[in-house]
């Protein structure tokens, strides 16, 4: 029996995840924000107070990169870092006023944007579609 061609799946995931971080990065970019810096505030805009750890499982960085992040986004004002009482090797980071009104800007914007890269998708293929990503995901 001839083995199954993987590639071309493949490929096209690539390309499209490539083309979709171009288009978000282009419009993080609106904000004088990088991808990570967007998705760190994210994370903490949507669960609030986090851990550097936590916020770092969310998003899939090493703790080098997330230093330098959070380093600029609270140079900037947008997030404030404090030692956890309980573990004093944790740190919690927490938005601030400022960063949840840069948030409260750029969401809806973000939203619109994600709706209208899977808007040629109906919700039965946007099911099918996490289906079978968490599916190879799962696989990996």
């Amino acid at each position: 029996m001839a083995r199954k061609c993987m590639n071309l799946p493949f490929l096209i995931l690539m390309q499209t995840s490539k083309e979709i971080h171009e288009r978000i990065k282009e419009e993080m970019t609106k904000n004088k924000l990088s991808i990570t810096e967007f998705s760190v505030l994210e994370v903490l805009y949507q669960k609030g107070k986090q851990t550097i750890h936590q916020i770092g499982k969310c998003i899939l960085i090493s703790s080098s990169s997330m230093t330098y992040c959070l380093d600029k986004l609270e140079q900037r004002g947008l997030l404030n870092r404090t030692a956890c009482p309980d573990d004093r090797r944790a740190i919690h980071v927490l938005l601030t006023d400022k960063g949840k009104e840069l948030m409260k800007e750029i969401m809806p914007k973000y939203h619109e944007l994600v709706d209208d890269l899977f808007g040629s998708l109906d919700s039965d293929e946007a099911e099918t579609l996490v289906h079978l990503l968490k599916k190879v995901r799962n696989n990996v």
